[in-house]
């Protein structure tokens, strides 16, 4: 299975999908296979490739919120129909104070997001990039997720220190469109390349619950999985309908139907950190810890992500405990 998804033909660094051995009708059989076998065949990939006792625990931060001009049918800070009023960008001190917060309580990432459709050169670009080199210079991870962006902008970021760059995907290109219209599928897949040739590590995943099908998701794991290589991080997150969104009618994630996704993302990339993200408030213990046996080794955590609420940091500890699990510790947190 390594090989049949993590080893295809291709440039490593186009970020570009290759010629996956696997078509998206074999991904769907192991999406259906009989539960129990599904989760036996997941488990045994993550033990063979993880510490399976271990979570990266992740902080998300927004920088700058709302005013964004996409039309993301998700996404609260969306211009057209969000709900998120616009805020001034934060200072760099303000940041570093939230990241050295989150490193006390345990993060080893420190993930930052600004509510644009491009990175446009300038002051705003300069704080970023300083942001980076702060966080960084704490002994934590640095992620950003910044919108579209070009090769001189993804060139500054790796030299300033970044981690790793998230640019989801969302969904399958077949349902894209029904979502966001602002931005191509194209587009992200070409910013996917930019921070690849960057050298900077890929965050890149999807939502579930958008009134996409099964083939669908199916078919957003087979893109992903067919990038080569395919993303060191990949969230996964569950539809958080917000009041106002183009979306907020659609009904909640069946928990297995997250597990599903989790163990089929697993199997397919066996390597990569699994993050069962967004959504999470609506998740049990128990769903939690299931989709962590079947492959999630990382999580966002503080009580709110960009813009909406997370689980508190009290009670993911006591999860975490309750389930033998623990924090990976920063050496081995590096996806």
């Amino acid at each position: 299975m390594h090989s049949a998804t993590q080893a295809d033909s291709g440039s490593a660094a186009t970020g570009q999908p290759a010629a996956s051995k696997l078509t998206i009708s074999d991904v769907r059989a192991i999406y259906d296979l009989p539960l129990p076998a599904l989760v036996q065949r997941a488990m045994a990939t993550h033990q063979a490739n993880h510490n399976p006792s271990e979570v990266q625990l992740c902080s998300l931060l927004s920088v700058k919120t709302g005013g964004c001009q996409e039309d993301c049918g998700y996404c609260p800070q969306s211009a057209a129909h969000g709900s998120a009023e616009p805020e001034a960008m934060l200072a760099v001190e303000e940041v570093l104070t939230r990241a050295r917060t989150a490193r006390q309580a345990g993060a080893t990432r420190f993930c930052m997001g600004a509510a644009w459709r491009s990175v446009k050169d300038g002051p705003a670009f300069e704080r970023v990039l300083d942001m980076v080199r702060g966080v960084r210079s704490l002994g934590m991870e640095a992620c950003v997720t910044l919108g579209m962006l070009s090769d001189d902008q993804a060139r500054k970021l790796a030299e300033a220190g970044l981690t790793a760059y998230n640019h989801n995907l969302d969904t399958s290109r077949s349902f894209y469109g029904q979502v966001i219209t602002t931005r191509t599928y194209d587009d992200r897949l070409l910013t996917l390349q930019r921070v690849r040739r960057a050298g900077v590590s890929v965050c890149c995943g999807g939502i579930i619950g958008m009134g996409e099908s099964i083939d669908d998701r199916c078919a957003l794991l087979h893109t992903l999985a067919s990038l080569d290589p395919p993303p060191e991080s990949v969230p996964i997150n569950a539809l958080v309908a917000v009041a106002g969104t183009p979306l907020a009618a659609r009904p909640k994630v069946d928990p297995l139907e997250l597990v599903r996704t989790i163990a089929t993302a697993r199997v397919l990339m066996p390597k990569s950190r699994v993050r069962l993200s967004a959504g999470r408030t609506e998740l049990s213990r128990e769903a939690q810890v299931l989709c962590f046996l079947v492959g999630a080794n990382s999580i966002f955590y503080g009580d709110k992500l960009l813009t909406t609420g997370n689980p508190d940091c009290d009670d993911d500890q006591a999860m975490l405990k309750a389930a033998g699990l623990h924090a990976a510790p920063p050496e081995a947190a590096s996806a």
